[in-house]
């Protein structure tokens, strides 16, 4: 698990120190200020390869490079390893345009998955990334397992054309069909995942969608009876299930390793979560955080789990008010000071509800309004406050009000009682 990380010359900030919670931690902020960034040096880190570096087709995850070319860049970081605490640093080598890295085999961090913003996912595997012998001839095993959206649903392959991953589609089909104990993770991590009770991710037939596409096409039982192909699902759906297909996938893939290797399986996870809200309705994103830090609990023997997640939902953060426990978690809040990028541990205080969290540190919204309605409140609020507003005036902003507000906002309040009390409104 990761526990530190110190950045300088890199990224959108002079320098960024980070000290994770072993457990959960947040990280918020306006757009492009560093968030993905952070998950890509974290996962970096840990696995020693950027994602695109080893697959090309990732839009994200590429190479850091240092802000001022002339200066010295470098990355610290220390994690806890299998059998010993890893700290290292290391410095960008124009000449060699790399990061330089500890040679021999890597450490070993756990499970390193990484959920990117676009769809793709990473995997960093103990028992197939992970080489134990300090023989440099053992190093041909792949470093991670790097999968474009596409490579998700239709499978992952090498340079030589073969083939890593089925896909979630064929694989599915496939669980579907031996009804087996791939199927029943499979089953048991969507209904973890599900929104609520009452709608929860549930597999249905196997079906076919077209005449010139052979694949048994795994589908979802839907709330109102029907059942709908994976491909067609929305794009929340798609997100989840394919979360969940490449959690289990990962799972089945190390055991098989753990089995010809005559090892136990490994215990420990990161999670690196990108935009963890992203096509989330509301009520689901109120439940995606608990799901997503009880989901390896399902599958390994009592897990030590660490997520990291990004997020721009409110809903996010007072999701996990019942669940934030200071003494092991974090939440870190980029933002714009000046014309500096600044990085801010903040204390996490409960709001209780998302209108609080909407005007906290961790957004810096002034209210939930509409920018106009924010407008119309603002120019009452002078109003009520001053001297020099007649009866015409506040027939005006009467009306101004009435085109912004519901009619139970309770702004209204006070605005008629002071309104009335001036004489401005019969």
């Amino acid at each position: 698990m990761i526990n530190h990380l110190k950045m300088s010359n890199i990224g959108p900030a002079s320098q960024m120190e980070l000290e994770f919670g072993k457990r959960l931690n947040l990280l918020t902020g306006d757009n492009g200020l560093g968030k993905s960034f952070l998950l890509d040096i974290a996962w970096w880190s840990m696995t020693r390869k950027w994602p695109a570096e080893l697959n090309p087709k990732l839009t994200a995850g590429k190479v850091a490079l240092p802000t001022n070319k002339k200066q010295s860049a470098e990355i610290e970081f220390s994690f806890s390893a299998a059998s010993k605490f890893m700290e290292n640093k290391s410095r960008y080598d124009p000449r060699e345009q790399r990061w330089t890295v500890k040679q021999g085999r890597p450490a070993n961090p756990g499970f390193v998955f990484y959920a990117l913003a676009d769809g793709s996912f990473a995997v960093w595997d103990p028992a197939r990334n992970y080489w134990k012998s300090k023989n440099e001839k053992n190093k041909e095993r792949p470093s991670a397992y790097v999968f474009s959206p596409k490579d998700v649903w239709d499978g992952l392959q090498c340079e030589d054309g073969a083939w890593l991953c089925n896909g979630l589609i064929r694989d599915w089909s496939g669980w579907q069909k031996e009804r087996g104990m791939a199927f029943d993770s499979l089953s048991t991590v969507l209904e973890v995942l599900s929104p609520s009770a009452d709608e929860k991710l549930i597999p249905g037939g196997l079906t076919r969608i077209s005449l010139n596409d052979v694949r048994d096409m795994p589908t979802l039982k839907m709330p109102y009876g029907q059942e709908v192909a994976v491909v067609h699902a929305s794009s929340g759906m798609r997100r989840i299930i394919s979360l969940a297909y490449f959690l289990v996938w990962c799972w089945e893939e190390h055991l098989k390793a753990n089995e010809l290797l005559g090892e136990s399986p490994e215990t420990k996870a990161v999670f690196l979560v990108d935009e963890v809200e992203s096509h989330l309705h509301p009520k689901w994103q109120r439940t995606v955080i608990p799901a997503l830090m009880k989901v390896m609990d399902k599958l390994m023997a009592s897990p030590a789990v660490q997520l990291i997640a990004v997020t721009h939902s409110p809903l996010i953060m007072a999701s996990v008010e019942p669940h934030f426990d200071a003494t092991q978690d974090a939440w870190f809040d980029l933002d714009l000071v000046g014309n500096q990028v600044a990085l801010t541990q903040r204390q996490f205080v409960r709001q209780g509800d998302i209108r609080g969290w909407l005007v906290s540190e961790a957004f810096d919204m002034k209210s939930g309004y509409s920018l106009e309605a924010e407008r119309v409140l603002e120019d009452a609020a002078e109003a009520l406050s001053g001297e020099n507003f007649s009866k015409d005036d506040a027939k005006i902003m009467d009306q101004r009000l009435r085109e912004v507000l519901s009619d139970t906002d309770p702004f209204w309040m006070c605005w008629r009682f002071v309104a009335g009390k001036k004489g401005w409104l019969p």
